[in-house]
């Protein structure tokens, strides 16, 4: 049974200018955020609800799921039982857990295409490398 879960954020760094930052600092100081990292959150939040439709269809369009999908040994052993593959399209967070093996991982999984986080042990990775868009 495939898991749809919350995963923990992303760390993402970003240069922004002097006069802009000033401005956010000014926004924080006034209370209308509690940090820096509140009002970019909330920026982005903003952005990507106004956008919600266009990043809707993209995903329709590549039959990507919208989330975090976690799958395990025991999924994986399950697809392979039935002699099928997957093809993982994920808008989000992949992550396969460390009792993937990559033999397993390559037995069973046809394409990996992840905008976000894709979290797999280094070995798996590179076990899919020819198989990730």
């Amino acid at each position: 049974m495939l898991k749809l879960v919350i995963m923990d954020s992303e760390k993402v760094t970003i240069n922004i200018g002097a006069v802009d930052l000033g401005k956010v600092d000014l926004l924080v100081d006034e209370g209308f955020y509690g940090n820096r990292t509140d009002f970019i959150r909330t920026a982005i939040r903003n952005q990507l609800d106004k956008h919600e439709t266009e990043t809707s269809q993209s995903a329709t369009r590549r039959a990507a799921s919208i989330g975090a999908l976690v799958l395990n040994a025991s999924d994986l052993e399950a697809v392979r039982a039935t002699g099928q593959k997957l093809k993982l399209s994920v808008v989000g967070v992949l992550s396969l857990s460390r009792d993937i093996t990559p033999e397993l991982a390559a037995a069973t999984i046809e394409s990996v295409y992840v905008k976000g986080m894709f979290r797999a042990s280094d070995e798996v990775k590179a076990a899919l490398a020819d198989r990730t868009a």
